[in-house]
């Protein structure tokens, strides 16, 4: 006779499944550090998502496989972008190693590549529109948009920007192009799961900077996780919201304030391929934007 169960509402299943990883310290790139609250919050809000369209066939997480995981990830391909599927795969990835164990410590779930369609014209902004979208901005975002374009910033990492003697880079590989042809003064942020490192600011915007350093630094919250903000700019949703209002104000239309981001990718591809040949162009470009990763330098230049 079958045996029938209720299934568990997914958000309990999702906080149960990311308390775990977080306590057996599995989210942890630093072992001296806790895992970020950024990325905690990413894998918790996957694994809902995956609960989510489980549960409409009568299952759980804790009734994952590798396979019937990878089938999941194959499920969502035309639905997901490419950075979005692999988040899932990463959640629940660590999911099985972790948690159920279903995967060998060092385990790794097939990559699926993503089918959606990418946007028309990618998500780069051109440096003639970044500076259109910045004259439409006030002097406060406005400075925020150059400097997040001159040096490929996230949105939040504008809060956390500070001089290499007060917050120093974590060590990571670097090679000798890193900057190549970018005069300027070097700062660091903390970035994605809590890595600092070095951003290049031109010497003007940077006098600029320093003329909004505060006596003290001021602790700032965005998304629920707290900055110690040392420059008097803007940054995180406010600064995102500002930009995609002066984009169409001024563009009629825009890719978000992360299209700055991807416009110093592409720009700073196209200076690197004029010394070096375009694999070592894609390491040293990942390396400035601080993922590490040429493969994802890659999907910043569609």
């Amino acid at each position: 006779m079958p045996k029938f169960r209720s299934i568990r509402p997914p958000e309990r299943q999702a906080r149960a499944v990311a308390g775990r990883l977080v306590n057996l310290g599995a989210l942890r790139r630093d072992p001296d550090r806790p895992p970020s609250v950024r990325t905690v919050g990413s894998y918790a809000d996957c694994l809902l998502q995956i609960a989510r369209h489980l549960e409409a066939h009568g299952l759980e997480l804790r009734d994952l496989t590798p396979e019937t995981a990878v089938e999941y990830l194959e499920s969502r391909a035309a639905d997901l972008s490419q950075s979005a599927l692999d988040m899932h795969r990463q959640a629940l990835q660590a999911m099985l190693v972790h948690v159920s164990r279903r995967l060998p410590e060092g385990g790794r779930l097939t990559v699926v590549h993503s089918t959606k369609p990418q946007r028309p014209g990618g998500r780069g902004y051109t440096p003639q529109q970044i500076e259109m979208v910045a004259a439409a901005q006030r002097t406060r975002n406005e400075l925020s948009t150059l400097i997040a374009h001159a040096a490929g910033l996230r949105a939040h990492e504008l809060f956390t920007l500070a001089r290499p003697d007060e917050q120093p880079p974590d060590p990571r590989p670097a090679r000798p192009e890193k900057f190549a042809g970018r005069p300027g003064r070097d700062y660091t942020v903390d970035g994605k799961g809590g890595l600092v490192r070095l951003v290049r600011i031109p010497d003007n915007l940077a006098e600029r900077l320093e003329a909004c350093r505060r006596d003290e630094p001021v602790r700032v919250t965005d998304h629920g996780v707290h900055h110690p903000s040392r420059y008097d700019v803007a940054g995180g949703t406010a600064w995102a919201a500002s930009f995609t209002g002066a984009s169409k104000r001024a563009l009629g239309w825009t890719r978000g304030a992360h299209g700055t981001r991807h416009a110093y990718a592409q720009e700073r591809m196209r200076e690197l391929q004029r010394i070096v040949p375009r694999p070592v162009a894609l390491e040293v470009v990942s390396q400035e934007l601080g993922h590490f990763r040429p493969d994802i330098t890659e999907t910043y230049c569609v």
